[in-house]
């Protein structure tokens, strides 16, 4: 037994002792590549443009995973650097126009739209905008057509054909692997569950997505047809030509863009805007550039403002998780607005909300958490590409909401969505049988064990009427909850709120006509009227949640890494597997409010 624990301990002095080993090499190797490809300090240039990269995802900050390179990961652009290079390049004399390179631009209308709209402001400056893509989606153009000129590659792509929204349903999936789904809600457009129960959309459904779908197509309509001097009408009809295969010189023809040109002659044109000798290289400065440059006016005041960014699903705990980028963790914002409370310095906050929702638990605490920093400063919501059904519910509290016409919110509503294996359970032979206490006793209390894999999500059996109904009624009282927030935040009645809620989604547009928002605008404009609100005339904005440097996210990594091998060690794979998944069933929510997919 002496020689039993002597290796034992051995064994994991050893896993300690390599985890650290391994950590501090990889930090090293990590640092030094890291010191390897980041360029000198930046130097801006006299005859400098602005190079804008509209390709790939934008999210409402830039994410700071140290391991992106190593898992192969395209680094995310945040709309706030985008944005904030902009509105610097405007009031900096040493860049003279912006260089658009679109593509395959992959983030929703309402974040495109607070590109487009600073890039309108920087036209005002009497500064210049050159476009140029070897394809362009519905959404990069969307963006570039404000530029005074626009250019496609000879034998490019322009993506122009009008909005869908697309559902794949996985009922006949779950039915072949042996899962029923059993789903309780509130909202008769709650629509999230219905690709697991049902071959195609309910009328509700299609209802409520073309009119959301009609709604922002008309948006983008106007004011591309506003910037490129094309009827609505027309471009509409070039839509159902289906763009996307016409021959580029079509889509010169009908004056989408201004010529045809290659890289390197769009490149020359630029030079030839600067006034620059052919032979020279472009002075290019790129959005990562602008962090180091600052405005030409800076406001200097204790006083600030903060903008609090709340982007992806809303959840309990995320302590399952490697990296929390993604998600809105209860316990984590509950902390960083108790922060802003506190902080005296701080006299108004801007809640920026980018949710499809999530948790209903999760929710109500951020919406306490909010309610209660609004009673001590103002709090201002900025909706970003989504701030639906948990997104809308954290937002309700705020003194106001901001909302882009494009934006997609509403969707008040919720839904519990819980899977029986009882045919998987046949299908492997499995049988189950029990005694209780209490009639209720294994109420939603086994799930399948699959043999030699371990415990699952699914519970061995279907509820029976009596437990359909509680459980229906539990999702009642969670719904009746969620339009009581709404109604008191709003100052309606809960009867207003249920006729535009049912789960029903809206674009930005629309909920200002129905009550909803209180104006259309980006994070700028939120800033404006807290800045109103909290009647301070100078002030410097600071960004919510502060970042982790670089060290720090490694240390964490290498941490939860030594922390699984150890318990690998005490109780074995299957165990920690076991322990693993109660972890996520303890922190998961059966309650859900979240709004249904994507817009393109």
């Amino acid at each position: 037994m002496k020689n039993f624990f002597t290796v034992l301990f051995a064994s994991i002095l050893g896993v300690l002792i390599a985890g650290i080993i391994l950590f501090f090499l990889s930090a090293a190797l990590i640092t030094g590549i890291a010191s390897v490809g980041n360029n000198p300090t930046f130097v801006l240039e006299p005859k400098s443009v602005l190079e804008i990269d509209l390709t790939g995802a934008i999210n409402d900050r830039t994410e700071e995973n140290p391991f992106t390179f190593l898992l192969n990961e395209t680094k995310t652009s945040g709309l706030n650097d985008v944005v904030a290079a902009i509105n610097k390049a405007k009031d900096n004399n040493k860049i003279e126009g912006i260089y658009l390179k679109a593509g395959m631009l992959q983030t929703g209308f309402a974040s495109a739209r607070q590109i487009r709209e600073a890039l309108l402001s920087f036209k005002e400056s009497g500064k210049f905008i050159v476009a140029y893509g070897d394809r362009y989606t519905q959404t990069s153009y969307y963006v570039a057509s404000v530029a005074n000129s626009i250019f496609l590659n000879p034998e490019g792509l322009f993506l122009f054909q009008g909005l869908s929204m697309n559902i794949q349903f996985e009922r006949g999936f779950y039915e072949k692997l042996g899962v029923e789904w059993q789903v309780f809600k509130v909202g008769t457009f709650k629509s999230a569950v219905e690709p697991y129960t049902r071959d195609k959309m309910s009328d509700a459904n299609k209802e409520q997505r073309a009119s959301i779908l009609n709604d922002i197509w008309e948006t983008l309509l106007a004011e591309i047809s506003e910037s490129r001097n094309i009827p609505a009408r027309t471009l509409n009809r070039y839509a159902d030509e289906c763009m996307t295969f016409a021959d580029p010189k079509t889509v010169l023809d009908y004056q989408f863009i201004d010529g045809l040109k290659y890289m390197d002659e769009a490149e020359a044109y630029i030079k030839k805007q600067l006034s620059a000798p052919y032979d020279d290289d472009l002075k290019i400065a790129r959005v990562n550039n602008m962090k180091s440059t600052h405005l030409s006016i800076e406001k200097l005041s204790k006083d600030k403002i903060a903008v609090l960014f709340a982007e992806g699903t809303i959840i309990d705990d995320d302590k399952e998780q490697i990296f929390n980028s993604g998600t809105i963790t209860a316990k984590k914002y509950l902390a960083e607005i108790e922060k802003l409370k506190k902080n005296n310095e701080i006299k108004a906050v801007v809640f920026r909300v980018n949710s499809r929702g999530g948790s209903a638990f999760a929710s109500e605490q951020i919406h306490h958490a909010v309610k209660a920093l609004n009673e001590v400063k103002p709090v201002v919501v900025s909706m970003g590409d989504y701030a639906a059904s948990g997104g809308y519910y954290i937002s309700a509290p705020a003194s106001a909401i901001v909302a882009e016409p494009t934006t997609v919110t509403g969707s008040i509503g919720i839904y519990g969505l819980i899977p029986s294996g009882a045919p998987l359970s046949g299908k492997i032979g499995t049988t189950y049988d029990h005694v209780g206490t209490n009639k209720y006793a294994d109420f939603a209390r086994e799930t399948v064990s699959i043999p030699l894999l371990g415990a699952g999500l699914v519970l061995s059996r279907p509820f029976n009427a009596n437990e359909s109904a509680i459980m229906q009624a539990y999702i009642e009282r969670g719904y009746d909850t969620f339009l009581s927030r709404c109604a008191e935040g709003r100052k309606k009645t809960k009867t207003e709120i249920d006729s535009i809620g049912q789960g029903r989604i809206w674009s930005g547009k629309q909920a200002l006509n129905n009550g909803l928002v209180d104006k259309l605008g980006g994070i700028e404009q939120a800033v404006g009227i807290a800045a109103e609100l909290a009647d301070v005339k100078q002030y410097s904005v600071v960004e919510y949640p502060s970042r982790k440097d670089f060290f720090s996210q490694i240390m964490e990594e290498a941490v939860k890494t030594v922390e699984t091998r150890i318990l690998n060690i005490f109780i074995g794979k299957e165990a920690l597997q076991r322990k693993q998944m109660l972890d996520i069933r303890q922190t998961f929510d059966v309650r859900q409010a979240v709004a249904p997919v994507v817009v393109n």
